[in-house]
């Protein structure tokens, strides 16, 4: 009844108390990370799982599984390569980073030019004055991978997460778990969406897959 949910959230992955600012932040992030729709690996997982009779529990555990280096693993990634590079010059270690054939993380979305989650997180960050070098150093890059690119390469709700958490002091390590907390929230709704609302056993649908293996042949 004293202390707020991202505050004990703040307190077991960093062994402190967070500040007000830290705390407001570490809320809208762990919102923000909730749901971000049916069609990716988390919720498709869960709710086929779901659909072949299994437990609630194991469901949800199915969609935790998914998150990985494609899906859920940005924060962990950004969060690193911020705690490497924050004290560096922007311009070389993009145009680094490019020479080697390495993508950054935590930039660029399939989606959106410009992510809404950041604008939103960032708006959060500058009404509770919480601001350092390492934002700084992620719009610097985010400027600097549109100027030797030529693409809009926008600090995605991943790479912005990275800078917050790594502003605060976290270890980059702690990354998914921010989105492993907040994720299994939506995972748990979408889950108990499949029991309420769907049949089951959830198949893909024929116009959704095709043949194109060997043609018909006979083996002997």
């Amino acid at each position: 009844g004293k202390k707020s949910f991202p505050e004990v959230v703040y307190l077991i992955l960093k062994g402190e108390l967070p500040s007000k600012a830290e705390a407001i932040l570490i809320d809208a992030m762990l919102v923000s990370c909730v749901d971000h729709g049916i069609n990716v690996p988390t919720i498709t997982s869960a709710r086929t799982v779901f659909s072949a009779g299994t437990p609630f529990s194991t469901a949800v555990g199915a969609g935790i599984l998914a998150i990985g280096e494609f899906h859920g693993g940005a924060v962990e990634q950004a969060a690193k390569f911020l705690s490497e590079n924050k004290e560096k010059n922007a311009v070389d270690v993009v145009k680094q980073m490019r020479a080697e054939k390495k993508r950054i993380p935590g930039f660029g979305h399939k989606i959106y030019s410009t992510d809404p989650r950041t604008n939103r997180l960032l708006e959060i960050a500058r009404e509770n004055k919480f601001w350092g070098k390492t934002i700084d150093f992620a719009f610097e890059v985010e400027k600097e991978l549109e100027k030797q690119s030529g693409k809009k390469l926008c600090l995605n709700v991943d790479g912005c997460i990275a800078a917050l958490i790594t502003e605060m002091g976290f270890d980059w390590r702690a990354g998914k778990a921010f989105f492993i907390i907040a994720r299994s929230a939506g995972i748990c709704a979408h889950v108990l969406e499949e029991w309420q609302r769907e049949k089951p056993f959830r198949r893909l649908d024929e116009n959704e897959t095709s043949y194109d293996g060997p043609a018909k042949r006979e083996l002997k």
